[in-house]
């Protein structure tokens, strides 16, 4: 069997091989910085972890770098409307800078919660200016730029596939614009660079050979992963919101700079949904993994239910659903618990385990591999160490859970002692009043030869 991923440039599954195997370099678009992300970005996070560690499950060395946007993403994608990232500074009271370095930490804290493993490389566009300004003067050198009042901008009609990915209908786009472009010569042309306003003072601007400024939000990406990964990598992955315009420019950008697609595979996650609709930032009313928390819920319960629905295939948010992942989830965790020390896994089941995770990361089979696991006559032994085989790819640290140990409380603790007493001066009928007393109080006793065990009742 081979890995199949599902290539959004084909539009269908494709035999994955890497271009320099054993490496595979996988590039994924990190978070844009200006306020705390939704459950329903973690969803993409959660998919691209499932990703890298199928890959790796698959015996490839991964080389992994996510970006974080801190500059450039205007408000709306059609290059208009104030910089994401003056926006939060206005609406936190805090410096563009300093709202940068606290929702990183936090998107970055999130992700060490769901048990995503962190990339490489974490490249900020703060952090590499010259290189976005070096990628927009070999565009320009070649003949792709045209100046306007508000800056340089990429002529897309100098691309005859331009939207190839999204499969855009460009002249029903031109047809049935509704918006003023003002010097723009197309809907579809972008910023590559953008000049500061006369009147205005950014926090975030930089000298270049076009002037004050700052960088577009797709030039960032086409710079850094070809930085980081060449100019033609194996995989680029990440929200389906991303394909129409973000994924899409980064492509014309790599074409006009390196005669490339920029990847070899392109991946999409698919919309968390609530209520029918994308769950997103810009109605000020959104769920945050502590929305979960503080409810009781672990963060891996998220995880788990995300596991449950195909990544290219919308999921809907309900709190019955993220109950019912919760049940679940501890259900195989006790399961696994109880096994004991894992001994040789079943290779018929690791046969058909990879054939799911090698379908395009089918993880709701997985996840019914697991039940049947459970439901298996299978010695305890080996069905710990097969789940904990499966559990390299689904990623739910099943190897290091254990159940909480309860604290008991001092007057509990306080009869058991009494019973214990009363037991070794064989004083049969106070060990009984305490051990009712102890039941009485909700917790019983039990006796083990290492002595007795108080735990709380079973409801």
């Amino acid at each position: 069997m081979t890995l199949h991923l599902f290539d959004t440039y084909a539009r269908q599954e494709r035999p994955f091989a890497p271009l320099e195997p054993p490496k595979v370099r996988l590039y994924a678009c990190g978070p844009t910085v200006y306020n705390y992300q939704h459950i329903g970005n973690y969803r993409t996070y959660i998919f691209e972890d499932v990703l890298r560690r199928a890959l790796e499950y698959c015996g490839y060395e991964v080389h992994h770098v996510v970006n974080i946007t801190d500059v450039g993403h205007l408000t709306s994608d059609a290059d208009t409307g104030e910089d994401k990232m003056e926006s939060g500074s206005r609406r936190t009271g805090m410096t563009a800078w300093e709202i940068a370095e606290l929702y990183t930490r936090d998107f970055q804290q999130k992700l060490e919660w769901l048990n995503v493993l962190a990339p490489h490389v974490w490249c900020r566009a703060t952090d590499h200016i010259d290189d976005q300004i070096a990628a927009v003067a070999q565009i320009e050198e070649k003949g792709y730029t045209y100046r306007t009042v508000d800056g340089i901008y990429f002529d897309t009609s100098r691309l005859d596939d331009y939207g190839y990915l999204a499969r855009l209908d460009i002249a029903g786009l031109q047809g049935g614009q509704r918006v003023d472009l003002g010097e723009k010569r197309k809907v579809t042309d972008f910023a590559l660079w953008k000049f500061s306003p006369e009147d205005e003072q950014r926090q975030m601007e930089w000298d270049s050979p076009w002037g004050k400024g700052f960088p577009g939000w797709h030039i960032e990406c086409t710079a850094m992963s070809a930085k980081y990964l060449g100019s033609h990598f194996d995989i680029h992955c990440g929200g389906e919101d991303h394909i129409p315009v973000h994924h899409t420019n980064e492509i014309a950008q790599a074409q006009a700079c390196y005669d490339t697609r920029l990847a070899e595979f392109w991946l999409h996650g698919a919309f968390l949904q609530l209520d029918g609709e994308k769950m997103s930032k810009s109605s000020g009313d959104f769920l945050r993994l502590e929305s979960l928390v503080e409810k009781g819920y672990d963060p891996l319960v998220y995880r788990f239910f995300c596991l449950g629905a195909r990544y290219r295939a919308k999921l809907s948010f309900t709190w019955e659903s993220i109950d019912g992942a919760a049940t679940a989830l501890n259900r195989l965790r006790s399961a696994a618990h109880g096994w004991g020390e894992p001994g040789a896994a079943d290779e018929a089941c690791i046969a058909q385990f990879k054939e799911r995770v090698e379908d395009d990361l089918n993880m709701p089979r997985v996840l019914a591999l697991c039940w049947d696991l459970v439901a298996s006559d299978l010695p305890d032994a080996v069905k710990k160490a097969t789940l904990l085989h499966f559990d390299q790819v689904m990623g739910l640290g099943l190897a290091e859970w254990a159940p909480q140990e309860e604290e008991i409380p001092a007057e509990i603790q306080a009869m058991a002692a009494k019973r214990q007493q009363a037991r070794a001066d064989k004083d049969w009928a106070v060990a009984d009043q305490m051990r009712d007393e102890i039941a009485a109080a909700g917790y019983e006793v039990e006796d083990t030869p290492d002595g007795p065990r108080v735990r709380p009742l079973k409801s």
